[in-house]
């Protein structure tokens, strides 16, 4: 077995033969590469039959000897031949520098797979919410899957740890609409309609876009990164081998959470923004908070707030599918659950505007203006 590598060089039949023996092997080598270097062509077979063992650079040497001579194996061990054409399928030229690609392919290319990468998470979220109303129906048709436990816990996850910071932000946004309302209504002697700019963007886009925005950034991204890090750790897979569907364990309760808590908090945010209005316009327009509440009563009508809480689920689902959908994409590394998570915020917030447009036009086609 530790034979040193040796070769000869002989004639048979009028053919050219080099038979090789002992171990082919790096710690037995030796000068075997430089005698086979040595070796002038033509040459007709190398002769395997005597050799005892090879490792991955002895079946290298012979490969390039192959290649520069052009000659045949012969042998009588068929995982000396798997072990040089397995070699050999790696001896490929490899460009230093990528091939130039004029800017204007190089964009259109990038384009290109913009598009086919966006219709593809389009048609992987359409997918991922039949999924989602197929384990819907599964849970209704059998209660006791239902996990309450873990809808309560997201139910404080996602709305009553958000109060804080969906309260503050909406009440600087009541204040800045109020405040740069005024300013441009001043120069009509019109400081008045502010209240009427505050109550009806507030109730009708802002509060439920906003607190959408801010839901998807917490919840959304959190989702992608806990349902990631267990694709990561294979706890999905676990659950599936043990017969729980990851659908109704995990996706089902984030998903209602977030559905349930959106109209919660975009009437709640809407609320806040209405104060932040209401004390701009005490401190800076003499307006009284009494007087302020009766103008908002007289101008605002009912659909606004209406407006506001239809579109609220419809975002909540966009922004659990998102989350979840790209949670359950992660694989490999674990660089793709920053990916994925960023991917959850980016997809949620776009689709959420989309959205937010197209109830724009219906509501005004319905004559909710």
């Amino acid at each position: 077995m530790n034979k040193a590598a040796d070769l000869a060089q002989e004639v048979r039949e009028g053919r050219t033969v080099i038979r090789l023996s002992g171990n082919l092997s790096i710690a037995c080598l030796n000068d075997l590469p430089d005698r086979l270097d040595a070796v002038e062509g033509p040459v007709d077979t190398i002769d395997l039959s005597d050799v005892d063992y090879m490792d991955t650079i002895g079946a290298w040497v012979l490969h390039r000897t192959i290649k520069r001579l052009g000659a045949r194996i012969e042998s009588d061990k068929c995982d000396a031949e798997r072990l040089i054409a397995a070699v050999g399928r790696v001896d490929e030229p490899v460009n230093i520098r990528p091939d130039y690609i004029p800017p204007w392919q190089r964009v259109v290319g990038q384009i290109g797979e913009a598009v086919v990468n966006s219709g593809t998470t389009l048609l992987g979220l359409l997918g991922f919410f039949g999924g989602t109303l197929v384990a819907t129906w599964n849970v209704i048709r059998h209660p006791g899957r239902f996990r309450i436990n873990a809808v309560v816990q997201r139910f404080e996850v996602v709305g009553v740890s958000a109060l804080g910071i969906i309260g503050l932000m909406s009440f600087l946004i009541g204040i800045v609409i109020a405040q740069q309302g005024s300013v441009q209504l001043r120069q009509f002697g019109m400081e008045m309609l502010t209240i009427n700019l505050v109550g009806r963007l507030t109730f009708r886009e802002l509060g439920v876009l906003m607190t959408a925005i801010m839901v998807a950034g917490r919840s959304g991204s959190a989702f992608a990164a806990q349902l990631g890090t267990m694709k990561l750790t294979e706890e999905v897979d676990a659950m599936r081998t043990i017969g729980v569907s990851p659908m109704e364990a995990l996706v089902l309760p984030r998903t209602l959470a977030v559905v349930v808590m959106m109209p919660l908090l975009s009437f709640y945010a809407s609320i806040v923004a209405i104060i932040g209005g209401g004390f701009l316009c005490a401190v800076s327009l003499d307006i009284p908070p009494i007087t302020f509440v009766q103008r908002l009563r007289e101008v605002v009508p009912i659909h606004d707030l209406w407006v506001g809480l239809i579109k609220a689920p419809v975002f909540g689902v966009i922004i659990a599918l998102a989350g979840c959908f790209q949670g359950m994409q992660v694989k490999a590394n674990a660089e793709e659950v920053g990916l994925r998570t960023t991917s959850a915020v980016v997809q949620a917030i776009f689709l959420v505007i989309v959205l937010d447009a197209f109830f724009a036009v219906f509501f005004t086609w319905v004559g909710w203006n």
